[in-house]
C-alpha cells in the first residue's frame, strides 16, 4: 500500500509542456497532477503505447483530440473528464485567467518521454 502527498513544486515538465507532479505509480499505471499556466498552449503529441484518463480540477481550457475516425475540441472545466486512447493525437491549452489543473492517469505506466511524438495540432504552441 502506498500514500503520497502532492509536492508544492513541479517534479518535471511533460513532453507537451505541462508542469507535472508525480502522485502515484504502480504495475497498472501512473497518476500525475498537471498544471498549465494561463495563456499556455502545449505542443501536440501522440502516444505510442499509453492511454490516458484526465479529470479537470480547476481552471478553464480546451483539448483537441484526433483518432482515425473522429476529431473534436472539448471544453475543459472543473468536473470534466476525457480519455486519450493510445494512438490519439492531442493538444491542449489554458484559456482562463487561472491555471488549468487536472489529474492524469496513464495506463500502462509511463515508460519515459520517448513515448510521446510531436504531431501537427490545431493551435500554434507557446512552449
Amino acid at each position: 500500500m502506498k500514500e503520497t502527498t502532492l509536492t508544492p513544486r513541479p517534479d518535471a515538465t511533460s513532453p507537451a509542456g505541462a508542469q507535472i507532479r508525480f502522485i502515484m505509480d504502480g504495475t497498472a499505471g501512473n497518476m500525475i497532477h498537471s498544471t498549465v499556466p494561463p495563456g499556455q498552449i502545449n505542443r501536440a503529441t501522440v502516444h505510442a503505447t499509453v492511454s490516458e484518463f484526465w479529470h479537470v480540477l480547476g481552471g478553464e481550457g480546451a483539448i483537441w483530440r484526433r483518432d482515425g475516425q473522429d476529431e473534436r475540441v472539448t471544453r475543459l472545466a472543473p468536473g470534466v473528464s476525457v480519455d486519450i486512447p493510445v494512438g490519439t493525437a492531442f493538444q491542449y491549452r489554458c484559456t482562463g485567467n487561472l491555471p488549468l489543473t487536472f489529474i492524469c492517469v496513464t495506463m500502462p505506466p509511463w515508460p519515459g518521454d520517448h513515448e510521446a511524438s510531436a504531431v501537427d495540432g490545431i493551435w500554434p504552441p507557446s512552449v
